[in-house]
């Protein structure tokens, strides 16, 4: 599959594909409220404010997969509206979608909630990084560089 044929719904219910981000350098990363990862929302926010003029676009998909996200598509917009989110969300839904089969492609499942991938403007997974890896991390910010116009 193409990644930009994937369906999506967004956190309002409108659904779409990964058409609307041709183009983009993406950072998608699985989300949850109740995880103790959590607080690196603000950075996630951060680092799409710094770099959304050069093309990034930071997706938050929220997930139960792992029983931390126990909020409506409506609680979870308000409740990370707390940490300044203003970057795409995604509905709330499982790991096991045609969205993460594509990103995990032939690797291990889903480590935890806030786990990290960088695709490039062409749809090509170029980077995969652990829950833990705090998203301002260099090795993320050089992954993001290689993608995005100066």
């Amino acid at each position: 599959m193409n990644f930009f044929d994937i369906p999506i719904t967004y956190a309002d219910g409108r659904d779409s594909t990964m058409a609307d981000f041709q183009g983009h350098c993406l950072l998608i990363v699985n989300t949850a409220s109740k995880c103790g990862y959590t607080e690196q929302l603000e950075t996630l926010e951060e680092l799409f404010q710094d770099y959304m003029q050069r093309g990034l676009f930071v997706i938050g998909v929220p997930s139960d997969d792992f029983q931390e996200e126990p909020l409506s598509n409506k609680q979870i917009a308000k409740e990370y509206a707390k940490y300044g989110v203003s970057f795409p969300l995604l509905a709330k839904g499982s790991l096991d979608t045609a969205l993460y089969s594509y990103l995990i492609g032939d690797g291990p499942g889903i480590e935890w909630n806030f786990e990290k991938f960088v695709v490039s403007p062409e749809g090509k997974v170029v980077g995969r990084f652990a829950p833990s890896l705090e998203p301002d991390e260099m090795k993320i910010i050089e992954a993001l560089e290689k993608y995005l116009p100066v």
